[in-house]
């Protein structure tokens, strides 16, 4: 897990031992997504493994979902940015969406929790997770892109990805299957490099 404070701007942010904790409780919660299934989990179990009390632990996840968002939000703040200019930008876009997509590819748990989190129910707090977690995939892609980049560009490799995630969320395709597919869709909309 990445030890940088998360809080978002307009919100009050974490001191040194709330990130502690925050950290604590969201460490826990992979680690028995990695063990057991997204219905096995509770945020009172996750609360008793990071030895935390159950009222600290909903201090900061207001649900099960919001803790399972919250894990794929830490997961994918992990995926380099891709910014070589010596690479060209093809390749950079490529393996930037190969990285995102490959994120949760080899925990099938970890996977199918955060797509059920993600895409079940209304919870605002998810929501707001939701989009910060649309916001980092937008970075990694303008990233890979560079600066002049076509904002309709972005915006297609965005859908194109997303599409992709819900293909591999359904259990269409493997998430190491949608990297591949995400290869070829990258060289039609912004080119091969070679």
């Amino acid at each position: 897990m990445t030890g940088a404070a998360t809080t978002e701007p307009g919100e009050t942010p974490r001191n040194r031992r709330q990130e502690e904790t925050f950290r604590k409780v969201l460490t826990a919660g992979i680690e028995m997504l990695r063990e057991s299934s997204y219905a096995d989990l509770t945020v009172r179990a996750v609360a008793a493994r990071a030895k935390v009390a159950p009222a600290t632990a909903y201090t900061y996840f207001s649900s099960k979902n919001h803790l399972i968002a919250e894990v794929y939000l830490d997961l994918m703040k992990q995926v380099p940015l891709f910014t070589d200019v010596n690479e060209p930008m093809p390749s950079r876009v490529e393996q930037a969406l190969r990285a995102m997509a490959l994120t949760v590819a080899d925990e099938p748990e970890v996977a199918a929790a955060c797509t059920t989190a993600l895409l079940t129910g209304t919870d605002p707090t998810v929501r707001k997770v939701r989009d910060r977690i649309g916001a980092e995939i937008h970075r990694r892609i303008r990233s890979a892109v560079g600066p002049t980049g076509d904002p309709r560009v972005i915006s297609a490799l965005e859908m194109t990805f997303f599409g992709a995630l819900v293909n591999a969320g359904s259990g269409a395709f493997t998430y190491h299957q949608i990297a591949d597919r995400l290869s070829y869709v990258v060289a039609l909309i912004v080119g091969d490099d070679q």
